[in-house]
């Protein structure tokens, strides 16, 4: 008896393959930003908030709505894992799920951070980003990724059988828990998906698994946004430094990062169609 369980190819199976493809979610209808007016509002901006996010660990930061904030390399090539809340709402956070499917796999100037479900607005609108020069190399591989999840004690248990404590998860859970004064534990199921923050990664060309290689970010870089509601950030400085070798370890040459967090002229703002919360109500 034949143990050969691989399927045979049916006989229309080249016709299969050459149906061409179509884009998921056409975005013609999409609501844009007035990226002319917010690049004119940026001209305007005063510091108002710093703060330092330690190699391998997490802090959050602030940011009320109408503000811009940035996430800067200092002092050597760093990747950060980044989270958004409601700041009223931790229930509403990003969704790097749809964020993929409504911009890209990487993104950059001009697109937008978008919440979770039944929320599904945008909570944040990239403004500036210095390494948007970078596109797409050779292998596949862009900055910005919204494809990875982040690294976790469990998934590193699972494949080492060792404890690993300050992956990116369990640094977002420690800065949540901080900032808002509950445990780990409380904190943990609010933790979610991450935009990789100077991250360069793709698909193999052959195995299409999801690589990492070292970040082109250098100290000066930074990535800028605009709350378009009242944000809690969480950013961790990844424990693999610039991912590229290592992505959880105490081996990696890690760096700290920088969030800064300005005021523009809100006279600016007056009238800024800051979003509500989705429409949608649900079948009747």
């Amino acid at each position: 008896m034949s143990l050969d369980t691989r399927p045979v190819p049916p006989a229309d199976a080249a016709a299969r393959r050459a149906v061409k493809p179509v884009v998921c979610y056409p975005v013609e209808t999409l609501p844009v930003p007035d990226m002319d007016r917010l690049f004119a509002v940026r001209e305007t901006l005063t510091k108002i908030d710093e703060v330092i996010v330690p190699p391998r660990e997490g802090k959050a930061f602030s940011v009320p709505k109408g503000h811009f904030f940035r996430i800067a390399s200092i002092e050597g090539p760093q990747v950060g894992d980044l989270n958004l809340w409601n700041a009223h709402d931790l229930n509403e956070r990003f969704f790097s799920g749809k964020t993929r499917a409504l911009h890209a796999t990487h993104i950059t100037t001009g697109n937008r951070l978008w919440s979770n479900l039944p929320n599904l607005r945008p909570m944040a609108t990239i403004t500036h980003d210095t390494l948007g020069w970078y596109g797409f190399d050779e292998y596949g591989g862009g900055v910005h990724d919204v494809i990875g999840t982040r690294c976790d004690p469990y998934t590193h248990r699972l494949l080492s059988g060792g404890d690993y404590h300050h992956c990116c998860h369990s640094n977002l859970c420690g800065a949540l828990s901080e900032a808002r004064g509950i445990t780990m534990k409380e904190a943990e199921p609010y933790v979610h998906d991450v935009l990789n923050v100077f991250m360069c990664t793709g698909f193999t060309h052959d195995t299409h698994q999801y690589f990492m290689k070292a970040s082109p970010v250098r100290p000066g870089d930074f990535l800028e946004m605009f709350a378009e509601i009242d944000l809690l950030g969480g950013l961790s400085a990844c424990p693999g430094g610039d991912c590229s070798s290592e992505h959880s370890s105490d081996t990696a040459a890690c760096h700290p990062l920088k969030v800064e967090v300005f005021r523009p002229d809100m006279a600016l703002l007056a009238d800024w169609p800051f979003p509500e919360r989705n429409a949608y109500r649900g079948r009747p």
